[in-house]
């Protein structure tokens, strides 16, 4: 079981950024009105993000935290980028939530409003996690 628990960060930034890859090609097929090209890529990164929290708990639950190994400017640079992810991470549950649900009321211009501000931090969250993970794990590892 550890060997398994060992290969969750990799999987996790896997996830993520196949996350962040479904959001934006989501974005695009919306913004050439391929309405259900868009909710397919909106439905796999929903799908996709629920894996990777169900891993990330998996993770942190059997190895706990891991310290970050790096010195000097990159110490505050990493630190701020995980900060500002994490925060995000929590602000993001309840918008994704709303901009869904508005999607499948079919109220469409509240989700259009509530979706420009959705995605961009949707994104945000998903790429600064692989930053995360590279940084903890590839970069600086212990």
């Amino acid at each position: 079981m550890t060997d398994f628990i060992s290969y969750l960060p990799h999987v996790n930034a896997c996830l993520n950024g196949t996350s962040a890859v479904l959001l934006f090609t989501g974005y695009t097929f919306i913004r050439s009105r391929n309405v259900a090209a868009h909710r397919a890529c909106q439905l796999a990164a929903l799908g996709v993000s629920l894996l990777f929290l169900a891993s990330y708990v998996t993770y942190h639950y059997n190895h706990g935290a891991t310290r970050f190994q790096g010195a000097g400017i990159v110490r505050p640079i990493y630190f701020t980028i995980l900060t500002t992810h994490t925060i995000l991470a929590i602000v993001i549950v309840p918008l994704v939530i709303l901009t869904f649900y508005r999607a499948l009321r079919n109220d469409f211009a509240r989700h259009r409003r509530i979706a420009r501000i959705t995605l961009p931090l949707w994104l945000y969250v998903c790429v600064s996690g692989v930053i995360v993970y590279l940084m903890l794990y590839q970069i600086y590892p212990a």
